[in-house]
């Protein structure tokens, strides 16, 4: 079924925990109609939006489900105005210690992934002439903070570059695209890498506040990287 919306659409990866869902929250809020992508639908306790939001499955290392999403999407909507690639995986490994394997599985969740989205999302998202990518990439796509955070940090440096090419091929059609690099944030992928307590970090409705204000400016403002930290840590 189709619904004729005037609403903007949001597509949202990883929507049912952490940052994804605080985004999709803060979005419906403010009067978006949302897609969500989660990996079980089944499981989702809740679900931003209510009825006018559609809940798809998603997994970030299977193109064939990114693929029956987007186009569920724009069925259901008929457009795509924001691509928000947020679903990703970090291995706490070094580059010794690290094999191929482990290399492969970051750059599949963590750059093809938003990448294949994006380019689903493609004819939906240059219709409106103010499209929207926001990748939520990390503090670790500009710098590398530990050893252990090597891998990650390797993925998240093509994250970047994912996002400012995203940018540069879709400029000259309103394609407007963001990173944003959060530090630690209050979610189960940082519980175990540090010891600071939970309400002492940046929260995810920190972050969809962010993100938020990003969608919402003209194309005449464009904002390429948000970098957000609790700490002060000298990263330049």
């Amino acid at each position: 079924m189709t619904v004729n919306t005037t609403r903007r659409v949001a597509l949202i990866s990883g929507a049912n925990r952490g940052i994804g869902l605080a985004v999709a929250l803060k979005l419906a809020e403010s009067g978006w109609s949302l897609s969500l992508g989660v990996r079980d639908p089944a499981k989702l306790t809740q679900v931003p939006g209510g009825a006018d939001t559609l809940v798809h499955r998603f997994d970030a290392t299977d193109p064939a489900s990114e693929k029956a999403w987007t186009e569920a999407t724009a069925e259901r909507f008929g457009r795509i105005d924001a691509v928000i690639a947020n679903a990703g995986i970090m291995i706490p490994k070094t580059v010794i210690e690290a094999d191929d394997s482990d290399i492969d599985a970051l750059m599949q969740v963590n750059v093809k992934s938003p990448m294949r989205l994006v380019q689903a999302a493609w004819p939906l998202l240059t219709a409106s002439g103010k499209g929207r990518v926001i990748t939520i990439a990390s503090l670790s796509g500009k710098r590398v903070k530990s050893a252990k955070s090597g891998t990650y940090a390797i993925s998240k440096f093509a994250a970047m570059a994912l996002t400012h090419s995203i940018r540069q091929a879709g400029w000259d059609q309103g394609i407007r695209a963001t990173a944003i690099c959060p530090g630690y944030v209050a979610t189960d992928m940082s519980a175990p890498l540090t010891d600071r307590p939970p309400e002492d970090i940046t929260q995810p409705e920190d972050i969809a506040r962010i993100v938020a204000f990003v969608l919402d400016l003209p194309n005449t403002s464009s904002i390429t990287e948000v970098p957000i930290n609790s700490t002060l840590e000298e990263m330049f």
